[in-house]
């Protein structure tokens, strides 16, 4: 059989223990059929074989995100307004005052990030009603960095219904302690009524909904990334994807998250009603197969979970742990019933207690029988003695690099956490324990889904941007080779893909990436300046930066 297309170059690196640097590859309709040394390669070349010879450039497979929120970035892209996170209160609300400018009276505006340190600055009636002025009276929406927590103007809050005598029932609506109204801070489920405002007025319409998922995908491409799980999905998502998919338009695998609860998107349908939906979505490359269970907030809001109580405030007092969303057996009847259906569960833990609750659950569901996949999803805090636990139990730790180290939210959990601040994401720890552990970006949380960003943090434990100095407990650093594969075979694995991608092997899909040169021989601080030359997802070139030579 002569291949379609001959991939060859001084490095190719397979993220295959097996053989883990070839001199070439061949791919036949999409897949790849050959791997090993030129000589052995060359065998598939026939006259229509297309060349590609990436000489001294470096192929490594396609990246894998384990954790974004492909659609939610695409969104704000294109239909909202985007604000990077180290924005001054004045400047946000010279952004607004410039986007209500170009919109109808009474029109949303909807958009961020803010900055979590600056929640404090925005919790006051006046801080709101400066938003009312910049924004004309219209309703605003911008949501926090963490995408937990939301800001709202006067209008906005009288459309949701929010008011001193009304105020949600989920999450925190933090009142002013002048006069006793609501400054437009909501924190996790409080902001919902807005969203589901803000969806009563119109929403976004099918169309831009495949528009955002469409450039969503196009932006993971130009990063090298062909396969993603998107970490919590509405109806409007998964009916995006699938279309995409079915025009021949997805390029990338894709495994989306089903809602069992929200405490931030103000999705509708959520828990039963949308998994009985999840299959009238699947297609070749898009698979509903997980669900998604938030069992904390986060940290710097003080709703994460932990063993230990959180730093004395004048709310919360001494004793503050914060708490879970579910009990044992409320999570163990989820996990149970989900596992009976075939599918995985990525559960939300920024907090060492509710990862605990996971693990305690998990051993439950394992002497039960159930070999269901579990996701530790962030897992940024792990008690010592739980650690061997993730892999004696089968679960996996998702973890987000790019937000772990430096910048608004490191310095938020500082605040929260003191010292302890400085002991998370225990990344060789769990390695050294034998944890399936998968690379994710937590994009849009994360600025940027670049995994190179995120093979430089894991290695270095310091910021790959260079904005701040300092390392964050360089104990934990893992090797070049071992942050490959996180952010390959190891996140592939973690969603059920480990047989379709994930490494350059033959059988699987022929989805890898061009990069200028071999990033991880290099120094470590250097292998965010490499760039992305192409990305090929199933034999197909995806996005271009042009260079190499296809003939």
């Amino acid at each position: 059989m002569t291949a379609d297309l001959i991939v060859t170059g001084s490095v190719i690196r397979t993220a295959d223990r097996a053989q883990p640097v070839v001199e070439a590859f061949a791919v036949q309709d999409g897949r790849i059929v050959a791997v090993g040394t030129l000589d052995e390669v060359s065998s598939r070349r026939g006259p229509e074989t297309r060349m590609l010879d990436v000489g001294d450039a470096a192929v490594y497979p396609g990246f894998v995100d384990v954790h974004n929120h492909h659609a939610l970035a695409g969104r704000t892209e294109l239909f909202e307004l985007s604000l990077p996170p180290s924005l001054t209160l004045d400047e946000i609300l010279d952004r607004v005052r410039e986007k209500a400018a170009s919109l109808p009276a009474d029109a949303w505006i909807i958009g961020g990030v803010v900055a979590t340190t600056l929640l404090p600055t925005l919790a006051n009636t006046a801080t709101r009603q400066r938003l009312d002025e910049a924004a004309g009276g219209r309703p605003v929406v911008i949501v926090e960095d963490s995408r937990h927590n939301r800001w709202a103007s006067t209008r906005a809050l009288e459309l949701a219904g929010i008011s001193t005598d009304s105020v949600p029932a989920g999450g925190v609506t933090v009142l002013d302690p002048e006069d006793g109204t609501p400054t437009g801070v909501l924190l996790e489920a409080a902001g919902i009524p807005v969203q589901e405002a803000y969806d009563r007025s119109g929403g976004l319409t099918p169309e831009q909904h495949v528009a955002a998922s469409r450039h969503g995908v196009e932006l993971l491409n130009s990063f090298g990334i062909t396969t993603f799980q998107d970490a919590g999905v509405s109806v409007d998502i998964l009916a995006a994807l699938a279309a995409l998919d079915r025009a021949g338009e997805l390029n990338a695998w894709v495994v989306s998250s089903l809602l069992i609860n929200d405490e931030i998107f103000g999705f509708d349908p959520i828990g039963s009603p949308l998994i009985e939906r999840g299959e009238e979505f699947r297609t070749p490359h898009h698979r509903p197969d997980f669900v998604k269970i938030f069992l904390d907030g986060v940290p710097p809001a003080r709703t994460a979970s932990f063993l230990e109580p959180y730093v004395a405030d004048a709310v919360h007092g001494a004793h503050f742990h914060g708490e879970a969303t579910m009990s044992f057996e409320e999570l163990h009847g989820w996990l149970r019933s989900v596992a009976e259906r075939g599918l995985g569960a990525k559960v939300h833990c920024t907090g060492d207690g509710s990862a605990r609750l996971v693990l305690d659950v998990a051993e439950r569901i394992r002497t039960e029988g159930f070999t269901t996949p579990i996701q530790i999803a962030h897992g940024q805090f792990l008690a010592g003695s739980d650690i061997p636990r993730l892999r004696a139990l089968d679960v996996s730790a998702d973890i987000s690099p790019f937000i772990w180290f430096p910048g608004v939210i490191p310095q938020a959990l500082a605040e929260v956490l003191g010292d302890r601040a400085e002991h998370s994401q225990p990344n060789r720890a769990l390695l050294d324990a034998g944890a399936l552990v998968a690379g994710g970006s937590d994009w849009p949380v994360s600025e940027s889904p670049n995994t190179l960003e995120g093979l430089q943090g894991l290695v270095t434990r310091a910021d790959p941007l260079r904005r701040a100095p300092g390392v964050l407990w360089a104990e934990q650093a893992i090797t070049p080779e071992e942050a490959l594969e996180v952010f390959t075979i190891n996140a592939a694995t973690a969603m059920g893909l480990g047989q379709e991608t994930g490494s350059i092997a033959v059988g699987k899909s022929a989805d890898f990436v061009v990069l200028a040169r071999d990033a991880i021989a290099g120094p470590p601080d250097d292998i965010v300046g490499t760039v992305v030359l192409s990305t090929w997802f199933a034999g197909r070139e995806v996005h271009t930066a042009g260079s190499g030579s296809v003939r």
